[in-house]
């Protein structure tokens, strides 16, 4: 794989994880840059190591990778999407506000959530077992991708939860619930009939 081949994966890696990003920025009371980089730091992490799992995995377990991430991450996503709604319908109107007051909770839903969208970069780190590259350079490039884009999202959703004020951790979940439904579509209709 040529650099540019790399970077263009990295990117296409860190798309699902843009995408809920903007659903936890648009979810949280007003972010900021120090919170955006730790969830960045967070998903960047989880998905850079997902691929060096699919590519020790190898050739043994690429078929039954490749047959079942697509529901293991609607499945999580999903999940987490409806719990973000729950909270967002039962609030009593005392915002949480920010990752950092969730303690130990948020860091395990931030790390849920990370490892729903990334469980289709193990799966191409099953495929890359089979290709002459560095595998260490891919997952530092998916990583570094992930990081800033998902930095980004945050920050992004901020404006997001902005607009549309105390509904902003419903429209999270329902972003997150897409995202999950987008990767079981695209899976089911690359899938041969």
């Amino acid at each position: 794989m040529n650099p540019i081949s790399i970077v263009l994966l990295g990117l296409a890696m860190s798309t699902d994880a843009f995408a809920a990003a903007l659903g936890k920025g648009a979810g949280m009371l007003r972010p900021q840059w120090p919170e955006a980089l730790r969830i960045g730091l967070i998903f960047g992490v989880v998905e850079g190591l997902t691929p060096i799992v699919g590519w020790l995995l190898g050739s043994a377990a690429s078929r039954h990778i490749e047959q079942w991430d697509h529901w293991i991450a609607f499945g999580m996503l999903g999940a987490l999407g409806l719990h973000m709604i729950y909270k967002a319908v039962t609030d009593d109107g005392d915002a949480e506000g920010s990752v950092a007051g969730q303690g130990r909770a948020g860091m395990w839903s931030l790390a849920l959530t990370g490892l729903a969208t990334s469980i289709d970069a193990m799966a191409v780190g099953v495929g890359l077992a089979f290709v002459d590259v560095n595998i260490l350079v891919v997952a530092v490039v998916i990583a570094l991708c992930t990081f800033t884009m998902v930095t980004l999202g945050i920050m992004a959703g901020r404006a997001l939860g902005t607009l549309i004020g105390k509904r902003a951790e419903m429209v999270g979940g329902v972003i997150l619930i897409l995202v999950g439904a987008t990767i079981l579509y695209e899976h089911l209709h690359a899938a041969p009939a």
